[in-house]
């Protein structure tokens, strides 16, 4: 928190009273924080805020508003269209729309966030390339808690006064649940229920079997047709519950090592499909210190594929050089120059 006042109780007030600023600023921090995740702390902290005046619970919710609105901008492209969109800011009929924006709006935090590290680029070649990087959909579910969703996976939402249910239709996700003993947190796949209260976990639906990676607290595992024993899976343990029935379900250890590489989809990446490399070079730019440039313009229209770090520049040259013969020399502290090979 910004300062203990925002942490003071305040007299009631009008819903139609303007809030102060204090109270927007502390509101959209407290925002941006339940974005990225709370821990057990912050929770308390925030819900303590939350009640402490209704003015808090009225910032949050506008600058909630505010976000979806401003995430309808991606529906109207000037470049796409020669006439202006009336219905731009008009209200949106769509269902649960508020329960993607501020996925969306942490995804373009973070490329924003890239920008601002980067420093003043070495002059590259002139380019502007649609942006190739790959941030994963993440959701903002009622309660605060969040999901971070792989390509391809789909989630149903149904909350009610008993319980948080939600079913994973396939693909896999990384829940990071909101504390609330009166309302356990469900996650149902395949006839598969993961149980928890306050925590942080992995599932993976796979051809095979469900698994699930606890990276905090602890959850339990069981059928719906209770034809297994309870399975209790706590932190840095991972539980495989076979969709065979013959078959018998596990928990086992797993090393840190072993959770980085099993949450490795998470991470920002960049993806190029027959991208030219004068438009790939300007996207590592774009994000990078490290400059790459373009010394024999015959290269620029060489066509490349693949999946990337974007932090990772010296792979990229690297697989340049052993896939495609291009050749890097040093043109200073932090810039390689790119050469057709010999």
């Amino acid at each position: 928190m910004e300062g203990d006042d925002t942490m003071k109780s305040k007299p009631p007030s009008h819903p139609n009273d303007a809030i102060p600023d204090t109270i927007a600023e502390a509101a959209a921090i407290w925002l941006a924080r339940r974005d990225r995740g709370l821990n057990a702390a912050e929770q308390d902290a925030y819900l303590q805020w939350l009640h402490a005046d209704p003015r808090h619970s009225q910032a949050v919710a506008q600058h909630a508003a505010a976000l979806g609105r401003m995430m309808q901008l991606q529906e109207w492209q000037p470049g796409h269209d020669t006439e202006p969109n009336p219905h731009l800011f008009a209200p949106s009929r769509r269902p649960r729309l508020w329960l993607w924006s501020l996925g969306l709006a942490a995804a373009a935090a973070l490329a924003v966030g890239l920008f601002l590290r980067t420093p003043a680029p070495i002059p590259a070649p002139a380019v502007a390339p649609r942006n190739y990087l790959h941030v994963n959909e993440r959701l903002a579910l009622p309660d605060g808690s969040r999901v971070e969703l792989k390509d391809g996976s789909h989630l149903v939402v149904q909350y009610s006064d008993a319980e948080r249910r939600v079913k994973l239709m396939g693909g896999e996700a990384h829940f990071s649940v909101w504390k609330d003993a009166a309302r356990p947190f469900v996650v149902e796949v395949s006839g598969i229920e993961v149980r928890a209260v306050g925590t942080a976990f992995n599932v993976r639906l796979s051809d095979q079997a469900v698994e699930v990676l606890v990276t905090e607290g602890r959850v339990k595992v069981a059928q719906g047709s209770d034809t297994i024993t309870p399975l209790l899976v706590s932190v840095r343990e991972r539980a495989v519950v076979p969709l065979a029935a013959t078959e018998t379900p596990v928990v086992a250890p797993v090393t840190n090592d072993e959770i980085v590489s099993e949450l490795a989809w998470q991470a920002p990446r960049l993806q190029f499909h027959e991208t030219p490399l004068i438009e790939a070079v300007a996207e590592f730019n774009r994000l990078n210190r490290h400059q790459l440039v373009i010394g024999d313009p015959e290269l620029n229209n060489l066509r490349i594929g693949g999946t990337f770090r974007p932090d990772n520049v010296e792979a990229f040259v690297r697989l340049l050089g052993t896939t495609l013969g291009v050749r890097a020399e040093a043109a200073g502290e932090d810039c390689t120059e790119l050469r057709q090979g010999r």
